[in-house]
């Protein structure tokens, strides 16, 4: 186990072994071994939620 991802406490251990945890889930290392085409996927909707999110904001302001 990597030292940044070490439990701090038993409790915490518990929960990663049993439930797991998500919150690590979504780093470089897993983004890296993913498939071209289902990166470039993830890149075009996080793109466009960008682009769209800018572009409600600039049209509720010169409306």
């Amino acid at each position: 186990m990597k030292e940044e991802n070490k439990p701090f406490n038993d409790v915490i251990d518990h929960f990663n072994k049993i439930e797991g945890n998500a919150a690590n889930a979504f780093n470089k290392e897993t983004v890296k071994g993913l498939p071209k085409p289902i990166k470039y996927i993830g890149y075009f909707f996080a793109g466009f939620l960008s682009i769209s999110i800018l572009l409600i904001f600039i049209l509720n302001l010169l409306h």
